[in-house]
């Protein structure tokens, strides 16, 4: 049986590349198709919780989610958007590498994914660029990985260090959308790279309606649905789906995630000995006031 589950992790070694905005535009599409759908901020940065007009968090306990008696629930939170949730991020994710080492547990992230599975059949993860413990967990979890390079030749070389993590470290890695993120087709060199290396991807242009989703905190439909921005993250969004729909049909059922540690339970207190209906025996103290009382 196929798990109504689906994890779209957007995923980048490098930061800058429109990876925040990608997964907002995806969990908002997502939602306005009748999906319960989750967008989990898993970087320190809180750029989800900002597009989605959500406050700085008071407290920082996004990573206490992870640890063993986690309130996972207790933390998400709703959206303006129907169907739109929130995990929001903050600072205390700057320790979450050392938090899962020292939980040992490879699946973790995996095994909340699917305590959620039930209310959220979307999760979207906006990744923070790093490769660690973290990114071991995310390609874990995952069932798609949305790359977001920009067209240049560096960039391109992300796409071969992500390929080779997924090949040599994870033995059923998820499938791999790359896309293009802030083409300027005015560019001979993003032309080439469109034409070459990156022939046949997603691309997301560079525009100034794009910088306006989070100038205005809204989807891009909201105020240019019309616009070669919108349509490219419509086009984006039904890969991502081709994609998910394919990945569900060819690769291997994932093994269902090792249950949750329960929390350490507190001892209860001691009953006492001496029945409800009758008084507790009195002490020597007790006594000998009585005794002094009848004198």
């Amino acid at each position: 049986k196929v798990s109504p589950l689906s994890v779209i992790a957007v995923y980048s070694i490098k930061g800058g590349v429109g990876k925040t905005t990608t997964a907002f535009e995806l969990a908002c599409r997502s939602a306005a198709a009748g999906h319960r759908t989750l967008l989990w901020d898993l970087d320190l940065q809180g750029g989800a919780g900002f597009l989605l007009g959500q406050p700085v968090q008071k407290i920082p306990r996004a990573v206490a989610v992870f640890r063993r008696g986690g309130k996972l629930r207790q933390q998400v939170q709703e959206t303006p958007f129907p169907n739109l949730f929130l995990l929001p991020a903050d600072e205390s994710l700057r320790i979450l590498p050392n938090a899962l080492a020292q939980l040992g547990e490879r699946e973790r992230l995996t095994s909340l994914t699917h305590l959620l599975a039930g209310e959220f059949p979307r999760i979207i993860l906006d990744c923070p660029p790093a490769m660690n413990e973290v990114s071991d967990q995310i390609i874990g979890a995952a069932d798609l990985i949305v790359l977001p390079l920009p067209p240049s030749p560096l960039a391109m070389r992300a796409i071969e260090t992500v390929r080779e993590e997924l090949l040599h470290n994870h033995p059923n890695p998820p499938p791999l959308l790359p896309m293009l993120s802030m083409l300027d087709t005015r560019r001979t060199l993003h032309r080439e790279v469109l034409a070459g290396e990156a022939a046949g991807w997603p691309a997301i242009p560079f525009a100034s309606a794009i910088e306006q989703i989070a100038a205005r905190r809204a989807p891009i439909d909201s105020f240019a649905k019309s616009s070669k921005g919108a349509k490219a993250f419509a086009a984006l969004y039904l890969r991502v789906e081709e994609c998910l729909a394919e990945a569900k049909a060819s690769r291997p059922a994932k093994a269902a995630p090792p249950p949750l540690p329960m929390a350490p339970q507190r001892t209860p207190p001691r009953a006492a000995s001496h029945s409800w209906h009758s008084p507790p025996p009195e002490s020597r103290f007790i006594r000998g006031l009585r005794w002094l009382l009848r004198v």
